[in-house]
């Protein structure tokens, strides 16, 4: 996978990423509704209904951010949720987010490397990862820690944008990311760079068939992916 940087440093990817989203820590939230008009909402739903078919008792949200996907979970079950980010400011967000939803029973927010991950091994019954696999830096390690604290059985769902395939649609997305996009960006976040950073990691990303052979080098079976959305993004289900 090509490494994608957020600014020209002598700083690693890892160091890079956790900066930038610290310093959009505050707005990400409003300015991915406004980025997507809302429809990452429905790919995330549809993500945590097929996970929460399988019963898990203890879920890793990796690269949680303001933990979005980590409250959702734990608003629809009695699921206990650990998200996990490399940024203290997202988390910083997210833990308020916790404390107004009255979850902290449920949800803990933990700072955290994925390409490290803080947990034993055969730990959770599944992981999930929602528009965070394409920040890491090592992309073989980070799975392999996923595939590592994952019980026997259990699941890894990833969420995670990519290139639609329909020629017409494809203009459509391409004229949203390379011309919508920065305008808004510019328009309305105090970091526009970060928003390029997240267009142009996006589409360096090993998308469907690609990412599948990923997961199943890892170790993983029955490996899968699911198009959403004429493939604007794309959910992948992998099992340990």
């Amino acid at each position: 996978m090509k490494v994608v940087p957020y600014k020209d440093s002598d700083k690693s990817k890892k160091v890079q990423v956790s900066e930038m989203f610290d310093g959009i820590s505050k707005e990400y939230d409003r300015m991915n509704r406004l980025i997507t008009f809302g429809v990452d909402l429905r790919w995330k739903k549809r993500l945590i209904e097929a996970v929460l078919a399988l019963k898990p008792q203890h879920i890793l949200d990796v690269a949680t951010g303001t933990g979005d996907l980590a409250i959702a979970i734990a608003q629809q079950s009695n699921t206990r949720v650990t998200g996990l980010d490399l940024s203290p400011g997202m988390l910083g967000v997210g833990k308020e987010k916790v404390k107004h939803y009255n979850l902290q029973d449920r949800v803990e927010m933990v700072l955290g490397d994925s390409e490290s991950l803080p947990f034993d091994n055969n730990h959770f019954d599944a992981v999930t990862v929602a528009f965070g696999v394409r920040n890491f830096e090592n992309l073989s390690t980070g799975i392999g820690e996923l595939y590592r604290v994952l019980k026997p059985g259990g699941t890894l769902a990833v969420l995670e944008t990519s290139k639609p395939t329909n020629p017409l649609f494809n203009l459509g997305y391409q004229f949203h990311t390379s011309v919508l996009m920065p305008f808004l960006s510019k328009l309305l976040a105090s970091d526009p760079k970060a928003y390029t950073y997240l267009v142009d990691s996006a589409s360096s990303f090993p998308y469907n068939e690609a990412f599948t052979t990923i997961l199943l080098k890892a170790g993983f079976s029955k490996a899968s992916f699911h198009k959403q959305t004429l493939g604007a993004a794309c959910i992948y289900y992998a099992q340990k």
